[in-house]
């Protein structure tokens, strides 16, 4: 069982949703903007991926743009990005799909095929 954490307007969220449905993958749905990953659950994604915490940024959204993040965040300590993740679930790249062993930030259908279905 899997948790996907989505923006239910978001387009790429709905594929990657519609791919999870299709491939008969049980997940349980939580809503990013309602129930945003915390602090510690952002530092678990993290290890578990062994992905630059840069992944989890939606670096195409506004508020990433807003608040200038591509100039702020290499001054950054990694506890002070975690923790501004964890402030607003519109700056986290979706959808965010978590097993017990792996992390994929993004939907790249063929990445998530490997993964999930060839693993």
């Amino acid at each position: 069982m899997y948790l996907f954490i989505e923006y239910p307007k978001c387009s790429t969220c709905r594929k990657a949703k519609k791919f999870l449905d299709d491939n008969n993958i049980k997940y349980t749905d939580r809503n990013i903007v309602t129930d945003n990953p915390t602090k510690e659950e952002l530092k678990k994604f993290l290890e578990v991926s062994g992905k630059d915490i840069k992944t989890f940024f939606n670096t195409s959204g506004n508020l990433y743009k807003e608040l200038h993040l591509k100039d702020k965040l290499p001054n950054m300590t990694l506890d002070e990005k975690l923790e501004l993740l964890s402030t607003d679930g519109m700056l986290v790249k979706r959808p965010l799909l978590v097993g017990e062993t792996i992390v994929l930030t993004g939907f790249k259908e063929d990445i998530w095929k490997e993964v999930i279905i060839n693993g």
